[in-house]
């Protein structure tokens, strides 16, 4: 195991900058999450640390160990790719055992260290079977097999499930999870996907044009994110974002006509009587029909989800859509008014220029 440091990391090509100054400490048996949507730099920054990519400024230390010149089989990390990088015509014993026996490994320890990680990746029963004849959750399975036997430093992670159907990536979330809690390996983990990054990840580092726009652990970027962009991303269905004007003294924020919104107590006083984005997810919106300063939104559509319902529709002439989400069976009529309330301190405040968080 190792800590993992980046400092003002850069990678360009040429003269374009595609990732500008990240830096973090990864620490000692941490499972840290990169997140971001397709072409923000997460998986360049990954390979960085891998050893596949080389930067262009900055220093990436493993173990305290600067390897910004070290080849990737230096560098004491293991990787389990998108897709796998099985060898079709070997069998899962000698897929695992490979790396090994090109590092002189004794047969007798190959087999100790493959039996050892087949078991506890419930691949005992298959390891003279070919990847043709696996499902896609047991190819994984072996991929990972192969990085376990090298029981290296850290592990690098690059959407190792993006392959698979939902159903299987929920399984192989929970036994990744369980995976790391066993061997406490630093972890490295790439997706785009934001339920994975949640519910895999001690800490996240949201990536947005090459720029880490905030790290810290999920319930702090869903709770209290501090850009605009992270509100958006981090949880789902996505935090309903209006244009309103704050009062004068920053306490009530005016969405449309006489429509407002009363702020928690603190409010935001430096910013008064001008206009700013308020932020507010769909799971923060109660139903309130005895509430005379309620919210009234005209209904346009719903769905019915089993356990949820979601409601769409607006607040009086704005121009966006906002969805609600309510922990129950409704039903309602297209073009019903709902009154709706929400408590002061789950509304969200950011700078309308900047996206910054106020």
């Amino acid at each position: 195991m190792a800590e993992v440091i980046l400092e003002k990391v850069v990678k360009a090509y040429g003269k374009t900058e595609v990732i500008h100054g990240i830096s973090t400490a990864i620490a000692d048996g941490e499972f840290i999450v990169i997140v971001g949507p397709s072409g923000c730099g997460k998986s360049t920054v990954l390979r960085m640390i891998a050893g596949l990519e080389k930067i262009s400024g900055g220093i990436i230390r493993i173990d305290g160990r600067e390897v910004n010149n070290l080849e990737p089989k230096d560098r004491d990390i293991a990787m389990v790719f998108q897709n796998y990088a099985l060898y079709p015509h070997m069998t899962v014993f000698n897929n695992m055992a490979y790396g090994l026996k090109l590092r002189k490994f004794t047969k007798d320890e190959i087999k100790h260290r493959v039996d050892q990680a087949a078991q506890l990746l419930q691949l005992d029963g298959l390891l003279e079977r070919k990847p043709r004849q696996l499902s896609g959750g047991q190819r994984q399975r072996v991929a990972m097999g192969r990085c376990i036997v090298r029981e290296p430093k850290v592990f690098l992670f690059d959407e190792p499930l993006s392959n698979l159907d939902a159903k299987l990536r929920v399984q192989m979330r929970l036994e990744l999870r369980k995976l790391h809690e066993r061997l406490k390996v630093t972890s490295i983990y790439v997706t785009h996907d934001q339920v994975e990054a949640m519910t895999l990840g001690d800490r996240l580092i949201v990536i947005n044009e090459g720029a880490a726009e905030q790290i810290g652990s999920p319930l702090e970027l869903y709770e209290k994110p501090a850009t605009k962009f992270v509100a958006g991303f981090i949880g789902s269905p996505s935090m309903n974002f209006i244009e309103a004007r704050l009062s004068r003294d920053g306490q009530s924020a005016n969405i449309q006509g006489d429509v407002r919104l009363a702020l928690s107590d603190d409010g935001a006083p430096d910013f008064g009587d001008r206009k700013v984005i308020i932020g507010i997810r769909p799971e923060h919106f109660n139903i309130s029909e005895s509430n005379p300063q309620a919210i009234p939104l005209s209904v346009d559509h719903i769905e019915i989800l089993g356990a949820d319902t979601m409601v769409y529709g607006r607040f009086a002439d704005t121009p966006d859509l906002i969805t609600i989400r309510l922990p129950d069976i409704h039903h309602f009529k297209s073009e019903k008014v709902l009154p709706l309330s929400v408590a002061p301190d789950k509304i969200h405040i950011f700078n309308k220029d900047t996206g910054a968080r106020i």
